[in-house]
């Protein structure tokens, strides 16, 4: 019997603001993070567009490990030139904010600021019993979620502090992953009565 997920590399998903300032702390947070998630061998998913998404796919492909491949747009639409440059694989879901959905739907979620949309991905993401993080230094729901519980129940008994981790470095965001990756391995079931 084959081993799970031998040879895969893990999607991690960063969410966050879709207009952003090119000089400002939620860029280069996204940018670095990008970056520091291809350096330790993971891809990046995103909602593909501008801002945040952007940022973070960039940085993914400044790393000296970057492959062709490794960032991933699931743009709104069906018209797959609305991705940013630097997505190497767009997938057209015509799903609307609905693919938040699917952005949520990753082997951990990173969260940099963020607006409305946002916030619904950290819902899914909480929902699909995601590993999360967010930057409580960055704004916006990132901020006010961090260290945080989405609500009252028990997604992993055995991770007794369960919640939206909040941090304030890239360095320590990816230390987090790291560490706990292993342990969120829960996948979303369909909701029964």
């Amino acid at each position: 019997m084959k081993e799970k997920n031998v040879g895969r590399r893990r999607i991690v998903s960063v969410i966050g603001n879709r207009a952003i300032e090119k000089d400002g702390i939620r860029y280069k947070l996204a940018f670095a993070l990008g970056k520091a998630l291809i350096d330790n061998g993971y891809r990046v998913q995103s909602g593909g567009l501008r801002g945040v998404m952007e940022a973070v796919m960039a940085g993914a492909r400044s790393s000296e490990h970057y492959q062709e491949g490794d960032t991933i747009a699931l743009v709104p639409s069906f018209d797959t030139e609305t991705a940013n440059e630097y997505a190497d694989i767009v997938i057209p879901t015509g799903l609307d904010v609905m693919r938040n959905a699917l952005v949520a739907n990753a082997y951990a979620v990173i969260g940099v600021g963020g607006g409305a949309g946002t916030l619904c991905e950290y819902a899914f993401a909480w929902s699909f019993d995601r590993l999360i993080i967010a930057f409580e230094n960055s704004g916006g729901w990132s901020e006010k979620l961090a260290n945080t519980r989405l609500d009252s129940g028990i997604r992993y008994p055995d991770i007794p502090e369960d919640k939206i981790y909040g941090v304030t470095t890239v360095e320590d965001a990816i230390k987090l992953l790291n560490e706990n990756i292993e342990r969120y391995t829960k996948r979303h079931l369909p909701i029964k009565d």
